[in-house]
């Protein structure tokens, strides 16, 4: 009998045999530049927990911190037949969701209906007569009335309304501003509420509108619902975001409404402001052409290195800077198509990472069917490992935020609720997150993570009709606290 040595490992680097020396060292100079270690991890999450702390001050900071007046989680045993709206930058969802007497269950029904483009940049009363055609399309579908006047009592809705907004009440929200590729003129700095409630009047339709929300509350709230162990709730994706519970004593910036200081209250963190001083993060020059680029130069810097939307634009400003400073990649060809500023997005990285042949024919292909570019297979090892790099770099840098809330709120153990793109899609992404996890917080090796990040419940729909409802119960409650409208929610 033959005895084997071990089998060694599977590389994702591949082979960097063939390597020629100049790629190899710039290799190196892209390990160097966008490697995060533990002591970096460490430094970054301590500055977050005290932006954390700021932004909850009366003098606020760069990370916004906003209440949401969501006053603690649901207990599983809310019921009713509630509706949710969804507005996303492609879609419209409606929802109708049925909490029944079992503890954490919940029935839903849903229809997707098109954002048309148009709609994004026109008038402001059409938006509103739009979604409000979608609901009643919905309701008259699903409830087979003919005379929807005739319908017994309203049915409460929850909005998710996932643009920045301030809120001084849940069922209002003022618009900051558009994003997602929406301009409509005559919103911006309105409260949106009484809009959208007119175009419902004038339908007469049979909904009330009951809390305003932004989806990272959602996901917290609708993940403690069937895991009462969640305790945060993140987004990561074409942005990046994170919710959790806080006390009312200890968000200063509330203190006039001189609340219970042991009342719980939802916070939307916008933590993707994080650092917008630069002390911390480990920026790249190609992080700082991103943000000079952008619409919002010194906004969003946390966002700008960890977020769907800029990965792939990372991995094409390096290619250029090589091809054009630095070893001559793609020499002799044409890159007029690399030199499309937001080309490449994430998945361009999702697909690469997860060629699984060695000689990366798959990669190859890709940058012949995309770019029109025939990448030589060094070339193709070190488009691999920059992947690899900007990849790992996001998920580390994000477990940074995960990291604060933990340390701010005490929180030895938790599950944490997650939803996006990059969280669901992005290879890996979980897992590199998780190991950055364990050396920000030094958990002992070969123990079962006490934070563990996990897929999130449906935040934008079942949370969104899960904070009507314990809306609703508030008001029963007689806690009237940031509720403008209670009447008929009784």
């Amino acid at each position: 009998m033959v005895d084997f040595p071990p089998r060694r490992k599977p590389s994702r680097k591949g082979s960097m045999a063939d390597v020629p020396k100049d790629l190899l060292d710039q290799i190196k100079e892209l390990e160097r530049l966008f490697s995060v270690d533990q002591a970096k991890l460490k430094e970054v999450t301590e500055h977050f927990v005290k932006e954390l702390e700021k932004g909850l001050s009366v003098e606020g900071g760069s990370i916004p911190m906003n209440p949401t007046w969501v006053m603690g989680y649901p207990d599983g045993y809310e019921t009713g037949t509630f509706l949710a709206l969804d507005m996303g930058g492609t879609n419209l969802r409606v929802c109708e969701i049925i909490l029944p007497e079992e503890n954490g269950e919940f029935e839903i029904i849903q229809s997707k209906y098109r954002m048309p483009d148009e709609l994004k940049a026109g008038d402001s009363e059409e938006l509103w007569e739009y979604i409000a055609d979608c609901l009643q399309q919905f309701i008259e579908y699903h409830h087979e009335v003919e005379d929807l006047e005739q319908m017994d009592s309203k049915l409460p809705l929850g909005f998710t309304f996932s643009f920045p907004a301030t809120q001084d009440f849940i069922d209002h929200g003022v618009l900051q501003r558009w994003t997602k590729g929406f301009d409509i003129s005559g919103v911006e700095g309105k409260d949106v509420a009484p809009l959208f409630e007119a175009a419902l009047e004038k339908r007469k339709l049979p909904v009330r509108l009951s809390a305003l929300i932004n989806d990272t509350t959602g996901t917290l709230i609708a993940s403690h619902y069937t895991d009462n162990t969640m305790q945060i709730g993140c987004i990561f994706g074409t942005g990046c975001n994170a919710a959790y519970m806080e006390n009312c004593g200890s968000v200063p910036k509330i203190a006039h409404y001189n609340l219970p200081p042991d009342m719980p209250i939802a916070i939307n963190c916008e933590y993707g402001a994080f650092d917008n001083e630069l002390v911390v993060l480990p920026r790249t020059p190609f992080d700082v052409i991103i943000d000079n680029d952008s619409p919002r130069p010194g906004q969003q810097a946390f966002e700008k290195m960890i977020a769907g939307l800029y990965l792939g634009e990372l991995f094409r400003l390096v290619l250029i800077d090589l091809h054009d400073n630095k070893c001559g990649l793609f020499e002799g060809q044409d890159i007029s198509k690399l030199r499309k500023a937001y080309s490449l997005d994430a998945s361009f990285l999702s697909f690469i990472e997860e060629d699984p042949f060695e000689n990366l024919s798959e990669t190859g292909e890709l940058f012949a069917k995309e770019l029109s570019l025939k990448a030589s297979k060094p070339e193709l090892e070190l488009c691999r490992r920059l992947a690899e790099l900007i990849g790992t770099r996001a998920a580390r840098l994000s477990a940074c935020g995960v990291a604060a809330i933990c340390k701010k709120k005490s929180i030895e153990s938790c599950h944490v609720g997650a939803d996006g793109s990059v969280f669901n899609k992005y290879p890996h992404f979980k897992a590199r997150g998780a190991q950055a996890l364990r050396e920000i917080l030094d958990w002992p090796k070969g123990k079962r993570d006490p934070v563990d990040i996990r897929a999130a419940e449906d935040g934008s729909g079942v949370g969104a009709a899960l904070i009507a409802a314990l809306t609703i119960k508030r008001i029963k409650a007689g806690n009237l606290a940031g509720i403008r409208n209670t009447e008929g929610m009784k």
